[in-house]
């Protein structure tokens, strides 16, 4: 690979899986460590914009030998470094000349940036989705269909999906099946009515909001989704427990550690760090103690997306609840600043934290049935950027304060989940929450149920946030939030696309 500082791609994911086995925590913690090194060293040789940058900082990169020296090498991010070179400069070597496939980032925060990929990280995030391949509840035998549903534009989601799927059933000659649908809701109903009942299990693949719109529709279009053995793989948004639950239950989900999984991923350097069945227990027991998802994850108000990482692959870090990554692709990355904000931990922390407020991780892993399943690999989580909230004087609001009111019934029957929230003014310049909110298709609100869907997001508002109920006491009614009611789709919010747009500024 460029700078020589991953792993061969002949070996196969079942040799990759018995070496996760093998090796403990410590040795994660050691090798994550020694090929971030690799990878800043060889930059500070082979990559001109790179090279430019620790000059211009007065780095010397003979002196960064330990991992406490590497604390002193300044981040980057897409403002300080990226935009300041040209693409040839950022990449190995200073040239393009090399086959390459681009994508961009969604550009939710500023312009969009694109970023060049090699095959190398196609096979990387091949090896992860090998894993949900062979985890899945149905076994390996029988025939897979897989329906990539994410946007197959310009952004990473659908093609690198399309690209890891392929690669891993090539290479171990699964029985897979891939249809690239896009967002296209006519096409996937097509595929679940017409292909999916010919095979063993069915893959769905999308974000969150864009899962969940299909499944609830399933039923409208005739489609038993019982009956068609289910399993969901979403990336690029985090989201409750609740709402997994929601989305098990509605889909009739076997086994919801084995079946269900959420990848953290970017345009930037690929698929990252991904749940794993042992992730996705210790999240849910944090949810059931406040003290330990505190302790945790420190913060109390928002659901954080846990995963495991491949320090093979990639290495985080997390000084001041930033999340800093180093990483190899086409143009690597060194302590780069990805925008999001959350934590890392090794598993033996992880163990330590659970034992510490009365839970034996291996006692619960044996009564969940996921034994097998368990790989010492190191954590990260992740919640939603820093910039994706709005202000009600002065106190934060998230868009998970509002998504844990709409996903419970009766406002389920009627609303899609989707939502668009900004802060506005009226005319004496006060300031109230506007939520725009989407109606499902085929339903009418009468005053009675919109005046029920504000009550409950009110609560749920005032029970997530203590800031929000001290502040209703002292203004309220000004600080209801203001509901607009638009039909399913509209394209003012709910154009169907790529994501959802949660906040507006």
């Amino acid at each position: 690979m460029e700078g020589n500082v991953s792993i061969e791609q002949n070996y196969s994911a079942e040799e990759i899986i018995k070496f996760f086995n093998t090796k403990n925590s410590g040795f994660w913690l050691r090798e994550g460590e020694k090929r971030a090194l690799n990878i800043f060293h060889s930059a500070a040789v082979r990559v001109p914009a790179y090279k430019d940058f620790l000059k211009k900082n007065k780095i010397n990169p003979e002196k960064i030998k330990t991992w406490e020296d590497f604390q002193s090498v300044p981040p980057i991010n897409k403002k300080t470094y990226l935009r300041q070179y040209p693409l040839e400069k950022l990449s190995w070597d200073g040239n393009l000349k090399k086959p390459l496939v681009f994508t961009s980032t969604s550009g939710s925060t500023g312009e969009p940036f694109y970023f060049p990929r090699s095959k190398e990280l196609d096979w990387e995030s091949s090896i992860i989705h090998d894993v949900f391949i062979r985890n899945s509840s149905r076994g390996l035998e029988g025939p897979t269909l897989v329906i990539v549903a994410f946007g197959m534009g310009v952004w990473i989601g659908g093609l690198l999906t399309y690209k890891a799927f392929e690669i891993a059933a090539q290479r171990n000659r699964y029985p897979i099946s891939i249809l690239t649908t896009g967002i296209n809701k006519i096409e996937i109903f097509k595929a679940l009515k017409k292909l999916s009942p010919s095979y063993k299990q069915t893959i769905l693949t999308g974000y969150p909001p864009f899962l969940k719109d299909v499944i609830d529709e399933a039923a409208s279009q005739g489609i038993d989704l019982k009956k068609i053995n289910l399993r969901l793989l979403s990336a690029a948004e985090a989201f409750t427990e609740n709402f997994r639950d929601y989305l098990v239950e509605k889909a009739g989900i076997k086994n919801l550690y084995l079946d269900t999984l959420n990848i953290y991923g970017s345009a930037d350097i690929g698929t990252m760090a991904y749940e794993t069945p042992v992730s996705i227990l210790i999240r849910r027991l944090a949810a059931k103690r406040n003290n330990l998802f505190q302790d945790i994850f420190t913060k109390i108000r928002k659901t954080p997306t846990l995963a495991q990482y491949n320090p093979l692959f990639i290495k985080f870090e997390a000084p001041n609840g930033e999340i800093l990554l180093t990483g190899n692709n086409t143009v690597p990355l060194i302590r780069y600043a990805i925008g999001d904000h959350g934590g890392v931990f090794d598993f033996d922390e992880a163990v330590v934290k659970l034992k510490n407020h009365g839970f034996d991780l291996k006692k619960e892993v044996k009564k969940a049935s996921i034994s097998r399943y368990v790989y010492d690999l190191p954590f990260v989580y992740v919640y939603e950027r820093v910039d994706f909230s709005t202000t009600l004087y002065g106190l934060q609001i998230y868009p998970e304060m509002v998504r844990e009111a709409l996903i419970r019934n009766p406002i389920s029957k009627n609303l899609t989940g989707k939502f668009t929230m900004l802060t506005k003014y009226d005319k004496n310049q006060d300031q109230h929450l506007e939520i725009n909110l989407e109606v499902k298709k085929g339903k009418k609100l009468n005053r009675g149920t919109e005046k029920n869907i504000l009550t409950k997001i009110f609560s749920t508002l005032c029970i997530k946030s203590s800031e929000y109920r001290e502040l209703s006491k002292h203004i309220g009614e000004r600080s209801l939030p203001k509901l607009v009611f638009w039909p399913a789709e509209h394209p003012q919010y709910f154009k169907p696309g790529v994501k959802q747009k949660w906040v507006e500024k």
